[in-house]
């Protein structure tokens, strides 16, 4: 059993790394959450925990909560749509459960994390404790002190309001990667017709800047639209533009490099055996910190 603190808290941290990620949407918020926390369980009184797990989740937790309320209004302002900072995924040999890596994979998804972006603070926080790990009501109530009753109510909510903003789509990997890997060879040929087979009627396009690169300031919506402006793109592009495949949030991506720094990196999402949204994440503050081999 670890009883030195440093030992006990990096048992816990990437659990602690994951709530944070997932309530705020970027990497570098979620760190500064978790140095926090890390520097009040260091500095307390920890004669009286006697589960740490518990103790440095709740502190994790009113924290994330208290940054989200005070980023919400900073995003009010953002120039063009907003996308959760990107991350690299890999479960490794740590997660060796198919369905617990696709549950994992799922809750740091581009997609369920733009509609966590509609809850309320409190309702986000019982939303991740609850569906991405799994801790009972009592726990939940304990870490934000509220009552049982009360969690359950925010957790009908939560799961009510991402039902209602979530589309559903396929999940599979290989389909996603090879989708991706078309798009762009259809692209770069300038093939039109090819672009729009791989489309939905209905997809969307949201690209996220920041106002700090090129990219949509809107959502696009239909094919045509899309196809034609990735065809202006491809034909565009830098020269010494390189590309790789990575798993980011929980599936593969196309990960555009220049001159060995991330440029840009595109994500879609599938429905029926067709591309249903793409994300083109350009902003290059949130590109920084991606983590690449």
């Amino acid at each position: 059993m670890l009883t030195d603190p440093t030992d006990l808290f990096e048992e816990h941290r990437a659990m602690l790394t994951g709530v944070a990620y997932r309530m705020l949407g970027r990497a570098a918020d979620a760190e500064d959450v978790v140095q926090e926390a890390w520097l009040r369980w260091t500095s307390g009184d920890r004669a009286e925990v006697r589960e740490p797990r518990a103790y440095l989740v709740r502190i994790t937790t009113r924290l994330a909560v208290d940054r989200l309320r005070q980023i919400q209004s900073r995003r009010e302002s953002y120039v063009g749509p907003w996308l959760p900072e990107p991350i690299v995924t890999d479960f490794g040999p740590s997660v060796p459960d198919t369905a617990e890596r696709a549950l994992l994979a799922d809750s740091v998804s581009l997609a369920l994390l733009v509609v966590l972006e509609s809850l309320s603070p409190l309702e986000r926080a019982v939303f991740v404790l609850r569906e991405a790990f799994g801790f009972p009501f009592a726990e939940i109530a304990a870490t934000l002190d509220r009552s049982e009753s009360a969690v359950r109510q925010l957790a009908a909510r939560a799961r009510k309001h991402v039902d209602e903003g979530r589309p559903r789509y396929d999940v599979d990997p290989a389909q996603r990667r090879d989708l991706t890997e078309r798009f762009l060879a259809a692209a770069a040929n300038g093939d039109l017709e090819g672009l729009l087979a791989l489309l939905a009627p209905d997809v969307r396009l949201v690209g996220d800047s920041g106002g700090k690169a090129k990219a949509p300031l809107r959502i696009m919506e239909t094919a045509d639209k899309i196809g034609r402006f990735m065809v202006a793109v491809a034909q565009g592009a830098e020269a010494d533009f390189d590309f790789r495949f990575e798993e980011i949030n929980g599936g593969p991506a196309l990960v555009a490099l220049v001159g060995g720094r991330v440029d840009a990196v595109y994500q879609v999402d599938v429905r029926d055996g067709r591309i249903a949204c793409m994300y083109i994440l350009r902003n290059p503050d949130k590109l920084q910190g991606l983590a690449l081999d």
